[in-house]
């Protein structure tokens, strides 16, 4: 194996790297996040990511960063409230995000597993459209052939549900992102590939949502 593709956040992330130059690997892409350009080690999402492209950037591998904005596939978390009604709620409705299909992701991180032409490189990846989350709603209704109608999600909501499917410090890091738009809020990337099909596959998979 002479390449690998690694995910950031892992404990023993340096060893890991020091195992693979061992065995031969030369290249790495690692996925990142939009979160780490900023270099805030005082956001906890921010924070892992930082700290896993500083271990790459020191394992003597060559290497290519993934920073992509939100997944398109996030929309997924709509599902059972489309089975329920043509109601979408939603938090940060004045937040515009240019999501990403993680196959487009995909598609970059293989050139920069077979050749060295991303080599050294750390790319922003998004979609081309930055959308507010009534907008994608809206599309995905026109796409279902449903009524469908956002309404905002309260801040004290948001945080709740947050609350209960991850730690305390990831939650008020999200907030940061979003709550103020933090290195989220953007108008589509030079990078990446973007395929116009994403979205349409985007809305087929929703469609395990109709009633």
């Amino acid at each position: 194996m002479s390449a690998a593709f690694l995910l950031s956040g892992y404990d023993g992330l340096a060893e890991t790297l020091a195992n693979m130059r061992r065995a031969g690997v030369a290249r790495v892409v690692l996925l990142s996040s939009s979160a780490a350009p900023g270099g805030d080690l005082g956001n906890a999402v921010a924070r892992y990511h930082i700290l896993s492209e500083q271990a790459v950037r020191e394992s003597g591998l060559a290497w290519t960063f993934l920073q992509p904005n939100s997944f398109m596939t996030n929309t997924f978390q709509w599902i059972p409230q489309l089975r329920e009604g043509d109601v979408v709620r939603a938090p940060f409705a004045d937040v515009a995000i240019s999501t990403i299909d993680p196959g487009d992701v995909g598609a970059v991180a293989a050139r920069g597993l077979v050749d060295d032409e991303l080599e050294g490189r750390a790319l922003r990846l998004s979609g081309p459209e930055a959308l507010l989350p009534a907008g994608r709603v809206r599309i995905h209704g026109a796409a279902l052939g449903r009524e469908l109608r956002f309404e905002v999600q309260s801040n004290e909501e948001a945080r709740a549900e947050m609350s209960a499917a991850m730690p305390a410090e990831y939650v008020d890091a999200f907030f940061s992102f979003l709550r103020r738009g933090d290195g989220r809020r953007d108008h589509g990337s030079t990078h990446g590939v973007r395929d116009p099909r994403a979205r349409a596959r985007l809305v087929r998979a929703l469609g395990r949502g109709e009633r």
